[in-house]
């Protein structure tokens, strides 16, 4: 593919169906144009994609979440870049806010695949520039790819919002288990609070509620932080065992509200104060709740793609 001069070459913003609204503030932060597409699913199954406009020579950013219906959304990313490609543009960028099947990035059991690894082959091979994507379940996923990953932060975000609302007054950041000490830690050094770990010998088993917490919680806000929200599960145990502690309240704190159908119940519990997500995935009404805050990720993406861009770095954005 030939590289234009960047004093010849424009850049638009392509949304497809997974997450328009936060396409169109991406949009609006950016300063992009949102392209002009036509995008069919056939009764049978099969998407047909239309790009109205030409794009010969500019920059293409392609926003899409990997997330329900996954497979569905992965084909509509896949389709477009190749539609996309055959237009010769400039560069094609990927904007993935929620990278699905990511919880799969390494060898846990025998004969077990790697579906994180294989998503990057898929968009790498079909000559992708770059990726730009959100608070990934493993930081090591970027490793997969051989060209440039924009990873991307919530943590200000999130981190401020508590801030602003007096939550991280008398606070301890918690993590649910051992596997989310790391995005536990990162939060208490944004706010510059203490941490603690539910000491949670068997994650995968919900039925009970763990009794021991690493850290003093007695009194304070508890604020329990993970990648993602499927479920609810998890917090909801973690939230009974921090007020079991002693806890004055707990808010749950996730960037990708993935949310099945149990979740809406789990949140509910009493146990939990209040629950704040991004929306990096479009939270349907009917899996809303009261107590549910969500914080757009649409200036943060829109200023990365404008730094990129403009040939800057996007280690500005966490300065």
């Amino acid at each position: 593919m030939v590289k234009t001069k960047k004093e010849d070459r424009s850049a638009k913003i392509f949304a497809l169906n997974s997450n328009r609204p936060l396409a169109e503030k991406i949009s609006e932060a950016s300063g992009m144009d949102i392209g002009k597409a036509t995008i069919n699913h056939f009764s049978d199954g099969e998407i047909q994609i239309t790009i109205n406009e030409s794009i010969r020579g500019d920059d293409v950013y392609i926003v899409q979440s990997l997330s329900d219906p996954v497979n569905d959304n992965l084909m509509e990313l896949m389709i477009m870049i190749d539609a996309v490609r055959r237009t010769s543009p400039n560069t094609i960028n990927v904007v993935i806010p929620y990278y699905g099947y990511s919880r799969s990035d390494r060898k846990a059991r025998s004969r077990e695949p790697i579906t994180a690894k294989l998503i990057a082959t898929f968009l790498e091979s079909s000559a992708v520039d770059r990726v730009v994507t959100l608070d990934l379940h493993a930081a090591q996923i970027q490793g997969f790819f051989d060209i440039p990953v924009d990873h991307l932060r919530s943590l200000e975000l999130m981190g401020n919002y508590l801030k602003e609302h007096d939550v991280s007054d008398d606070a301890v950041v918690v993590s649910p288990d051992y596997n989310s000490v790391a995005k536990a830690r990162g939060m208490a050094g944004y706010l510059n609070l203490p941490i603690a770990i539910v000491d949670n010998r068997d994650p995968e088993d919900y039925s009970k509620v763990p009794s021991t917490i690493i850290g003093d919680v007695k009194g304070k806000n508890a604020i329990v932080v993970d990648d993602m929200i499927v479920t609810g599960d998890k917090m909801k145990i973690t939230a009974k065992a921090i007020m079991n502690a002693g806890a004055k309240a707990v808010y749950v704190v996730a960037t990708h509200p993935v949310l099945t159908e149990d979740a809406k119940k789990n949140l509910s519990d009493p146990a939990i104060k209040q629950v704040i997500v991004s929306d990096s995935i479009v939270v349907p009404q009917d899996k809303k709740i009261d107590k549910m805050v969500i914080v757009s990720v649409g200036k943060l993406i829109g200023n990365a793609l404008k730094l990129i861009e403009n040939e800057q770095s996007t280690s500005k954005l966490f300065d």
